[in-house]
């Protein structure tokens, strides 16, 4: 399917890891140079073990020349071993939680790996989500803390911010395994301007199968969750392998016709219709993912005015690029700057936000020794 109008990707080496994770059968025609510049981006990109996989998968990787594949396997042999570890985790905590009565729900990486999901191929992992009703938060947090997780080490204002205005508690690390957990009531910050309804997010989970008491949102859900992760929270790090990410979801979820309407009618219910709009404009138009004509025009209906989707593409077009210094170009730091400050207004109402940032500021500056 072609890109929504408006929105098309480049074809210069800004383009070059999502040209070949839409058409793999590209990669053996690629000469030494451009075989150093697509492993360099696709590792800041987080992206070098699921491209490895996506070339062995379509029979190719053999046809990679030596010295780059030896980075490509390098990285699949990483991310393999931190699937691994993800899920002895994931073990752990859910003997850890299995004492106390409370449903707990994986989110983001943890979710897909302990799914199975396409999703998972190739990823890495720095932390490990989970989602617990509001009203439990306190007891999870004593229970995990008994059992060697022990919280970030903040000040007050810190514990104020995540504790009384965010979606979740300070992170907590494991003393023995220094693996770190996010416990998440909800999938937005209570200070959001759009909020979505956690208990309805809870109601609808699914088990995940061999590990009784934990679950997965369900499939519309876990889509709606990476959408308003990556188009509403400002970090664009991995903001490529987030839309990869994505593009897998949709793919696998998507073989079902059913699974269409049901995504657009979630959206419009959890009042993320907007967010939705976004992640299959940005889907379709950089990795080709395969949504069809209709969920296209039924997801339209969230989509902003002719002057704002102008700009959105000029900021997520540049912003859903790989980290790397060939991929940008002068408008990118603006870019990613907008969407950062955007990221906080629709995140906190101008009453905290000022006060936050200015706060931030002033400790960052103290931070550096006043240096620029």
């Amino acid at each position: 399917m072609t890109a929504p109008d408006g929105a098309r990707p480049s074809t210069q080496a800004s383009d070059l890891v999502p040209s070949v994770l839409r058409r793999p059968e590209r990669a053996p025609g690629l000469d030494l140079r451009t075989w150093d510049l697509l492993v360099r981006q696709a590792r800041r990109a987080g992206l070098l073990a699921r491209l490895c996989l996506r070339l062995e998968e379509n029979g190719l990787l053999d046809s990679v020349p030596e010295r780059p594949r030896l980075h490509l396997e390098g990285a699949r042999t990483l991310a393999a071993k931190q699937a691994r570890d993800t899920r002895w985790e994931v073990a752990c905590i859910h003997r850890a939680l299995a004492e106390i009565d409370t449903p707990v729900l994986l989110l983001k990486g943890a979710a897909y790996a302990m799914a199975r999901l396409p999703a998972a191929r190739g990823r890495t992992y720095t932390d490990i989500d989970v989602m617990v009703p509001k009203d439990r938060i306190g007891l999870v947090e004593e229970t995990l803390q008994r059992h060697g997780w022990v919280p970030a080490d903040l000040d007050t204002y810190d514990q104020h911010y995540y504790r009384d205005w965010t979606h979740q508690i300070p992170p907590m690390h494991n003393l023995q395994r220094g693996s770190v957990i996010d416990v998440h009531h909800t999938i937005v910050p209570l200070t959001a301007r759009v909020k979505p309804d956690a208990q309805s997010l809870l109601d609808a989970a699914r088990p995940v199968t061999g590990l009784g008491g934990l679950r997965v949102l369900a499939p519309p859900d876990m889509v709606l969750h990476s959408a308003v992760h990556l188009f509403n929270e400002g970090e664009f790090d991995r903001g490529l392998r987030d839309l990869s990410d994505l593009d897998e979801l949709l793919r696998h979820f998507g073989s079902d016709s059913a699974f269409w309407p049901t995504l657009v009618t979630r959206a419009r219910d959890l009042d993320l219709s907007r967010v939705l709009y976004y992640a299959l404009r940005y889907t379709v138009a950089v990795l080709a993912t395969p949504v069809p004509a209709d969920a296209i025009r039924a997801a339209a209906a969230g989509q902003p005015g002719s002057a704002t989707r102008a700009l959105m593409d000029a900021f997520f077009l540049r912003a859903l690029r790989p980290t790397h210094q060939t991929a940008r170009d002068p408008l990118t730091g603006l870019a990613l700057w907008l969407l950062f400050v955007r990221s906080h207004y629709l995140r906190m109402p101008l009453h905290i936000l000022v006060p936050h940032l200015v706060r931030k500021a002033v400790r960052r500056r103290t931070a550096t020794g006043d240096r620029p």
